[in-house]
């Protein structure tokens, strides 16, 4: 995971609405940081955190993987997105948002996390 990455803080990737919590995840998937508009227990952030780390070491194997065997160039990941029933994960390289979806304006998000 070397490709760009968020840099907006936690404080203002809490201002978007519906982001429930933003947080800060080590490659590993080791929480760093976080912060909760809404109270997100540190367990579930401890969780979402080694769901990311797992999530971007796939990524990455897949992206190495397609880029030396069919010569597409798909290094470095730079963000992805999780979406099912009401809420969405965001990621940008090792900093992401947890997102109720029905609050949300995803295009304002996805420009925050360069994904635009």
């Amino acid at each position: 995971m070397n490709g760009k990455e968020c840099n907006l803080s936690l404080d203002e990737l809490l201002k978007f609405d519906g982001v429930m919590a933003a947080g800060i995840f080590s490659p590993e998937g080791k929480l760093v940081e976080y912060k909760s508009r809404d109270g997100m227990p540190k367990e579930m952030a401890d969780m979402t955190a080694k769901f990311c780390g797992a999530v971007n070491l796939m990524f990455d194997a897949l992206a190495s993987a397609y880029t030396q065997l069919y010569k597409m160039n798909w290094v470095p990941q730079q963000n992805w997105m999780y979406s099912g029933g009401d809420w969405i994960v965001m990621i940008s390289g090792t900093r992401g948002v947890f997102v109720e979806r029905s609050k949300a304006d995803l295009k304002k998000l996805f420009t925050a996390l360069g994904m635009c």
